[in-house]
């Protein structure tokens, strides 16, 4: 039977997403591959695993008994992995925005002299755990919490938010603005990942929503005068764009940082990075 383990992680991205679109944005593949991959499955193992409408997708009975048998087996190949992984010094930490922002290359720098001999990635994973919940990191900076069950965090430190905005916009001029002005115009959301939600605002100054896929598509819409967008401070040291200018909202709560693992699985080297990160946000 070649059933593989691609066709499995996309199953289990459609189902736990709800949509192609959203799977194929976490997994980082097209529409068109995920839904070739699922249909491989389905012609592989010979039954129909999902049903498909323009609205919505569910699972059919055998779909469900796929599901279940196919979360074993992906947690079983992410325990071989790291079984296989460990003691080849390498630390993967997955995030998905930005990773440590204007702290980046001095984490860096200090993680050499701290951690001697481990190799050190840092990975893009725009998924809601930073890459934990796939099996692709070994932690993952989070600056919103994910609702999936067995990942621990800490916090490390925490943040300024800042508005991104088009240059032409009537703000630009100003050295700070306020969240009622922010939301004078609809405000780009990542309501998957990103670190600005509604609640942010009291019910009556709520702005209209602009829903966004991912960091890049966060700035084109915004570079185009469609709406403003806020985020950390990570963001706007990392994501310089022409014509996208970022100003400090005076008046919004910081933004937390955390690290986040696998409680399944916690690195033996938690303590550790936890120490070094801390220092880097506190010093």
């Amino acid at each position: 039977m070649d059933v593989e383990v691609r066709q499995l992680r996309c199953l289990l991205a459609v189902v736990e997403e709800g949509t192609f679109t959203d799977a194929a944005i976490g997994l980082g593949m097209s529409q068109a591959a995920v839904s070739r991959n699922i249909s491989g499955l389905e012609q592989v193992l010979g039954v129909r695993l999902l049903e498909r409408t323009t609205r919505s997708v569910g699972l059919t009975p055998s779909g469900e008994r796929v599901v279940a048998k196919a979360r074993r087996v992906l947690s079983l190949l992410g325990d071989l992995e790291r079984e296989a992984r460990s003691g080849t010094g390498k630390i993967r930490i997955g995030y998905a925005w930005s990773a440590l922002g204007e702290h980046t290359m001095e984490f860096q720098r200090r993680w050499a002299v701290a951690i001697p001999g481990v190799e050190l990635q840092l990975l893009h994973s725009n998924s809601p755990t930073g890459g934990l919940a796939e099996g692709t990191t070994d932690f993952a900076i989070l600056r919103r919490l994910p609702d999936a069950a067995g990942v621990e965090h800490v916090r490390i430190g925490e943040e300024k938010r800042y508005c991104a905005m088009s240059s032409d916009d009537p703000l630009a001029a100003r050295r700070s603005v306020t969240m009622a002005q922010v939301a004078q115009r609809p405000v780009a959301m990542d309501l998957r990942t990103g670190s600005t939600t509604l609640e942010l605002w009291a019910q009556e100054e709520r702005p209209d929503i602009v829903p966004i896929n991912d960091v890049d598509d966060w700035l084109t819409t915004i570079g185009s005068g469609a709406a403003r967008g806020m985020t950390a401070a990570s963001t706007a040291h990392q994501y310089r764009r022409r014509g996208i200018i970022y100003r400090p909202v005076r008046d919004a709560p910081s933004v937390s940082v955390y690290l986040a693992w696998s409680t399944k699985d916690p690195p033996q080297e938690r303590g550790r990075i936890v120490e070094l990160l801390i220092g880097l946000y506190s010093g």
